[in-house]
């Protein structure tokens, strides 16, 4: 039986990439049998394969090197039962943020397809279950750069710069809306899901009826939509009893086309008293 394997032979015996092995080396974790002193050749017995097995079991399990060393310093059975437990812990967290992640992105394709089903430039009646939120008041006015409202929101809050966070939207005043002032937004908000890290909410929006209507295009698009709605409660008999919730549905972060964007517009009402 051969007794010495170069680093080469048991990179593809066990399929670990020789940079992994000499690596471990310099870490101490796995340590060649024997080093070649004139050409640095390592060398490694048959001794170590039980060692590299393990190694790449617990690697498997994703836990780190260092926890790994840390175990063949003590080596027996209550250091490896203990250093499974942490893993398997840090597993099950892994998996359930993972869950939560899946969801998310469940909530987006369905969101998307929405955008896409529901017909454009139309007014109409929807009911709305209650949704939090947190906000910030700012004043914003159109054409202004919304990018630097949205960090200053993430600061304020601490929120994680990351894709899965809820919608971000902003918020004309009932006053301003009533007035016929479409171009003075009060504030910004984010929508707050199920899936979202512990936030505090700020704010809520109410639960009930709401007119919506959808457009394409952006918020520099949103004022004459505005006009829309107002003309459509004067003319039904709606009343309108809080600020506007203005999101956009398809923007440069799903597409490069500004033609496909879709932005919109609820309004919270309370309906004709024939009703």
């Amino acid at each position: 039986m051969k007794e010495l394997f170069t680093i080469g032979e048991v990179s593809k015996l066990f399929g670990v990439k020789v940079p992994t092995l000499r690596y471990y080396d310099e870490i101490g974790l796995l340590k060649p049998e024997y080093v070649e002193e004139a050409t640095k050749y390592r060398y490694y017995s048959t001794q170590q394969f039980e060692r590299l097995n393990l190694i790449k079991y617990l690697r498997a399990l994703n836990m780190p090197l260092e926890r790994i060393s840390d175990f063949f310093e003590l080596r027996e059975i209550g250091a490896m039962t203990e250093l499974l437990r942490m893993q398997q812990e840090e597993s099950a967290a892994q998996r359930e943020r993972l869950e939560r992640i899946e969801r998310k992105i469940a909530r987006r394709l369905q969101g998307i397809e929405d955008a896409l089903s529901v017909p454009l430039d139309t007014i109409e009646e929807v009911r709305l279950g209650r949704r939090q939120a947190v906000y910030m008041r700012k004043d914003y006015e159109t054409g202004d750069d919304i990018e630097h409202l949205v960090t200053e929101l993430r600061v304020r809050y601490g929120l994680e710069e990351n894709i899965f966070l809820g919608k971000i939207g902003i918020s004309l005043s009932a006053g301003d809306i009533r007035a016929g002032r479409y171009d003075r937004y009060a504030g910004i908000f984010m929508l707050l899901e199920t899936e979202d890290p512990p936030f505090t909410a700020s704010m809520s929006f109410a639960a009930g009826p709401w007119l919506r209507i959808r457009f394409r295009g952006t918020h520099r698009e949103a004022a004459a939509y505005y006009a829309q709605l107002n003309i459509h409660m004067q003319t039904h008999g709606y009343e309108l009893i809080g600020s506007s919730v203005e999101t956009t549905l398809i923007d440069y972060g799903l597409t490069n086309d500004p033609d496909k964007f879709v932005t919109e517009i609820l309004l919270p009402v309370t309906p004709p008293p024939s009703r």
